[in-house]
């Protein structure tokens, strides 16, 4: 399967150090410091498995929705430097997530689900929403392809 996201992470972090690439070293520790509150969290639950890989990238997708979030404010409040800088940081995370699907590619993917599933009301919704986060977690905002499906379905 190649090397783990953390795995990734790390090594990305060292060559920022090397580099003197502030922006980068931050953000990677960043990412490392959430990783490492998913594990506590794991064993305060007295779970000792360590999170997936998908756990992971989930974390990395809800810290690219926070900064799009946090950047469009800045836009809205009249701080373009603010904004760019949360703008860089997305980049930096998104490196490590798949590649997001397109808007005709999410809208295809539910297709595909809807029928592979037989889905045909909005009592199948949890099933299909199950199936589209098993197959492509990290790679869809959930939550846009969650209206997506209720209207497909409704």
């Amino acid at each position: 399967m190649g090397e783990s996201l953390r795995d990734r992470v790390n090594a990305e972090l060292k060559a920022a150090m090397k580099a003197q690439d502030k922006r980068r070293m931050a953000t990677l520790r960043l990412i490392t410091a959430a990783f490492k509150d998913r594990d506590i969290q794991a064993r305060g639950t007295g779970r000792d498995d360590a999170p997936s890989e998908a756990d992971l990238q989930a974390i990395l997708a809800k810290m690219v929705k926070q900064r799009r979030e946090s950047a469009r404010l800045y836009d809205d409040g009249g701080r373009p430097d603010l904004a760019s800088a949360e703008r860089e940081e997305i980049a930096i995370i998104e490196e490590f997530l798949p590649r997001q699907l397109s808007p005709q590619e999410v809208e295809k993917a539910i297709a595909e689900i809807i029928a592979e599933t037989g889905a045909s009301g909005l009592k199948d919704m949890g099933k299909v929403m199950g199936a589209l986060k098993q197959k492509y977690s990290g790679q869809m905002d959930m939550g846009r392809a969650s209206k997506l499906v209720r209207e497909k379905l409704g």
